[in-house]
């Protein structure tokens, strides 16, 4: 265990009016035992990532691992879940300003998922802010002045998780032993040595969404992860309680593994959709045979991304697990009715696709959307809190149909493309000045679909893809493109949003990324000094 004296030579973080009271000498400790413990393991991970793919790059395709069939098909299930966590019909997520924290607790909504990776721009204020209101919102004194009135969360407010960033990520802010942390660690670790028991003391726990996982090997780590700090914070085995995002082809393969390797800890799996999307074009760039479509013709009822959420119910249910379905960014426009009425006809629709599948919850970026999403599980599971012992023995998903991206009809036009890059710009242009949730043509957007947004513009030129009008995706189109959409983006958003965003070096960032010869992984990689 650090003492106070290794902690003094071993730890350097950018200063900051929150660290005395977030990184108090004991989270310093804490944090430097969790770097040394686990960062070698971190390390093993991360090439165990670049190796697979490059094997990838290389023409192999995932598959389901033969070494790990007798899990697959043993009689196993999870540790029950607790009992704020067996109704989670709606999940509200969002960033972790004061004023969003309350509207989302008092939101009605069953979950609220604060977020510190998609939502986030992972500035050091925006970190330390988040993890100070967190303290707050597990010690019952978060307030928020909202409309001119001071407002906090009432009676009953929706059971708090917090996502961490993933494995891939660093923490540049916070240096140990000379070395960036793991982003992942300092959320984690922050969040569960200020609030784990506050949080039992509230009748609640410390619950966690894990994201970015490639497979059983991130589970495993992060069971450790979780024993250690149970352990050194001296709490019973299983209190602390996780979800994992299910958002990479490789970790579609390996579901019921991640449930087994984090069998006392897991509660669900959640669908990360415009991420998995995202995961199948990085990882096979380079086959013409997976380039996909307009955005608008990819939707959750495509047969590849059918196969995959259904194989996820059923592995799920089979487990004792939740199956969570995926994200609607959908924001109501009061000044316009009848889009507003579309919007929420669409929800209404996939909302009720997910309860009839079998999942038990889903999630939504909007308070507004609240009542309606949940309406739509209401109708299915009535009483119920969830529909776990609904078996989809009617299920039965080959590697073939979850890599089946041919099979997809769809087209390729310039309005898709256009769309890209303006969602790219826009998005870009916010993150980087802060704001990691943009609300952009009546969706709250986070940096999921941007990442989408660039690899697939990137895919396109790759392969140069002819658009339905006859033009050829190159360099050049794209550039005359982009340029179209930025001169638009700004007439629309107008000369004080503009200047408040970072619009322009988002569009030198934008077109770095998508005219580069080889494809970035992760567009945090790319940008540096995010203070």
């Amino acid at each position: 265990m650090a003492t106070a004296v290794d902690v003094l030579h071993s730890v350097d973080f950018t200063p900051h009016h929150l660290t005395d009271s977030v990184l108090t000498p004991d989270v310093q400790e804490f944090l430097v035992d969790l770097h040394r413990t686990f960062q070698p393991a971190r390390h093993v991970l991360l090439a165990h990532h670049a190796e697979a793919a490059q094997r990838f790059d290389d023409g192999e395709r995932p598959s389901f691992d033969p070494e790990t069939a007798h899990i697959r098909s043993g009689e196993w299930h999870i540790a029950p879940p607790p009992f704020d966590l067996t109704n989670r019909r709606t999940e509200l997520t969002g960033p972790l300003q004061r004023g969003a924290m309350v509207e989302a607790l008092n939101s009605g909504a069953s979950v609220f998922m604060a977020d510190l990776e998609d939502t986030t721009t992972p500035t050091w204020d925006n970190i330390l802010e988040g993890q100070a209101n967190l303290r707050d919102a597990y010690a019952g004194t978060l307030t928020a002045v909202v409309d001119g009135e001071v407002r906090s969360p009432g009676s009953n407010p929706a059971t708090l998780m917090v996502r961490t960033r993933g494995w891939h990520l660093d923490e540049s802010n916070m240096t140990i032993d000379g070395e960036s942390m793991a982003a992942s660690l300092f959320d984690f670790a922050v969040c569960a040595f200020l609030n784990s028991h506050p949080a039992i003391a509230a009748g609640t726990g410390p619950y966690f969404y894990l994201p970015k996982f490639e497979g059983a090997a991130d589970a495993r780590l992060w069971s450790e992860v979780l024993e250690f700090t149970e352990e050194r914070l001296g709490l019973h085995r299983g209190t602390i309680r996780v979800t994992v995002l299910v958002e990479t082809i490789a970790a579609a393969f390996e579901m019921d593994e991640i449930l087994f390797e984090l069998r006392d800890h897991i509660t669900g799996l959640h669908t990360g959709n415009w991420d998995y999307l995202f995961s199948i074009v990085k990882s096979f760039r380079n086959d013409p045979s997976f380039v996909l479509p307009d955005r608008a013709d990819l939707s959750a009822t495509t047969p590849f991304i059918r196969s995959f959420t259904e194989l996820l119910i059923s592995v799920c249910h089979r487990r004792g697990a939740h199956a969570l379905g995926g994200m609607s960014g959908i924001v109501p426009a009061p000044i316009n009715p009848d889009r507003t009425a579309a919007a929420l006809r669409k929800v209404t629709v996939d909302k009720r696709r997910e309860a009839g599948d079998g999942f038990d919850g889903t999630r939504i970026a909007h308070p507004a959307i609240v009542s309606l999403a949940e309406a739509q599980f209401d109708r299915v599971l009535s009483y119920r809190p969830n529909q776990v012992e609904f078996q989809r023995d009617d299920v039965y998903v080959t590697a073939g149909d979850l890599l089946a991206t041919t099979t997809t009809r769809g087209k390729f036009t310039e309005d898709g493309l256009r769309r890209n890059l303006r969602i790219g710009l826009h998005y870009l242009g916010e993150w980087l000045a802060g704001t990691g949730a943009v609300a952009i043509d009546d969706h709250i957007e986070d940096l999921a679909m941007a990442e989408l947004c660039r690899v697939q513009i990137w895919q396109w030129r790759r392969h140069a893809i002819e658009l339905t009008n006859g033009l050829t995706v190159d360099e050049q189109l794209i550039r005359r493109l982009a340029d179209s959409e930025r001169h638009d983006l700004r007439e629309s958003l107008g000369e004080t949003v503009w200047s408040s965003g970072r619009f322009e070096e988002a569009f030198s960032i934008l077109l770095d990324l998508v005219l580069a010869d080889e494809l970035a992984d992760f567009i945090p990689h790319q940008i540096a000094g995010l203070r």
